[in-house]
């Protein structure tokens, strides 16, 4: 699977791949589908997300266990090779993939098994995700009906297989537009406005005032981020147009709500700063797009005590954790469906020298084997 290239939006032949595992182990086409996620996406794409309902063969609440199926740009090309314990690329300009077609294997793995041995299994939904890696969307935007009610949900994504991760951050995304004035940088630089200029001081501005980077006001804490910055077309015109993209993050969305508050106001305070020999000053448009929620689960969560109990059967000792990242259990919890969160031997995810290791891959598989069987002690 790592060498099947599928990057946000453009899953379907990783998706193809998974179903044609899933038929020749014997499941009718009737029991897969795909939603209408990518239709609701910001970027479009080939695909939904791919969902799969197998009737149980035990009377037990169904169980849902999933892993997203698209991975970063960078991991396109990506050639899988061993290096003893580890798998890594060959190719060294690519990342590897193991993020997240490891998460997506250990559900894969977990459905064959199941099929090839004919184990005994609760109602089992197998879901496989779309366009995590570019906010969620998949998990967002999941026909929610289609997965089947289930009461105990598994994700597998990044990390090792003991960590159990309870609780992510919430992110809010920032699209910034400043618009100066455009003049002759050379014969006429005090008839322009610089949008240059506004964005300089309006970043310089969040720096010192502790509103940029990591925040920390009091007993609140967060994170906030610009992360791309374009405008400017030639050095002897005065820049009328730069646009910005910006993050915050924070658990408590109160406190998420006023770094946003503090970037619109330091954007704004620059643009009135900043004028022209007229007396004209700049403007800004800041659109702010909610993309996930923060969430906690209680450790008495029966999917959080379900995956504490299978790690523990496999010989770990289960490390509950809070990220500051988002999961797609984000959106599943939002959904009314609280998912415990698991690892399964990625390390140095969206760079180049990603690894994948074999030996904790092959327990995360035996940890999903044991939730889909409902095996756990």
């Amino acid at each position: 699977m790592l060498a099947i290239p599928g990057k946000s939006g453009m899953e379907s032949k990783i998706a193809e791949f998974i179903v044609g595992q899933l038929r020749a182990a014997g499941v009718p086409q009737s029991a897969i589908a795909y939603d209408q996620a990518h239709k609701k996406s910001h970027v479009g794409g080939e695909i939904g997300n791919l969902i799969v309902k197998l009737p149980g063969t035990t009377r037990a609440p169904r169980r849902l266990l999933m892993g997203h199926m698209d991975t970063v740009p960078l991991c396109v090309g990506a050639q899988p090779v061993r290096q003893g314990r580890r798998i890594v690329s060959r190719d060294k300009t690519t990342a590897l993939g193991g993020d997240n077609r490891a998460g997506a294997g250990v559900v894969l793995n977990a459905a064959l098994t199941i099929l090839k041995h004919k184990l005994p299994h609760p109602p089992l939904t197998l879901f496989w995700p779309v366009q995590e890696e570019i906010g969620l969307v998949g998990a967002r935007h999941v026909a929610a009906a289609k997965l089947g009610g289930p009461k105990l949900c598994f994700n597998w994504d990044g990390g090792s297989p003991s960590a159990v991760v309870i609780g992510a951050t919430g992110g809010d995304s920032l699209d910034i537009r400043i618009h100066g004035l455009a003049s002759h940088a050379g014969a006429h630089p005090e008839d322009g406005i610089s949008a240059v200029a506004i964005a300089g001081k309006a970043v310089a501005d969040l720096t010192d005032n502790g509103w940029h980077g990591l925040v920390r006001k009091g007993k609140h804490a967060g994170t906030s981020n610009i992360g791309f910055v374009a405008g400017g077309e030639a050095t002897n015109v005065v820049t009328d147009l730069v646009t910005l993209r910006a993050e915050a993050r924070s658990h408590d969305p109160q406190f998420r709500a006023k770094i946003v508050a503090a970037y619109a106001e330091a954007f704004r305070r620059a643009a009135k700063s900043v004028t022209s020999n007229s007396g004209a000053a700049g403007s800004v448009d800041i659109d702010v797009h909610h993309k996930y929620e923060s969430f906690r689960l209680s450790l008495d969560e029966p999917s959080v005590r379900s995956a504490m109990s299978a790690l523990r059967a496999c010989g770990l000792e289960p490390e509950p954790r809070i990220i500051n990242g988002g999961l797609d259990a984000n959106w599943l919890t939002a959904h009314g469906l609280p998912t415990v969160t698991l690892g399964c031997g990625q390390a140095g995810i969206h760079t180049v020298k990603e690894t994948l290791d074999v030996d904790q891959y092959l327990q995360a598989c035996r940890i999903g084997l044991l939730l889909a069987t409902g095996g756990e002690p």
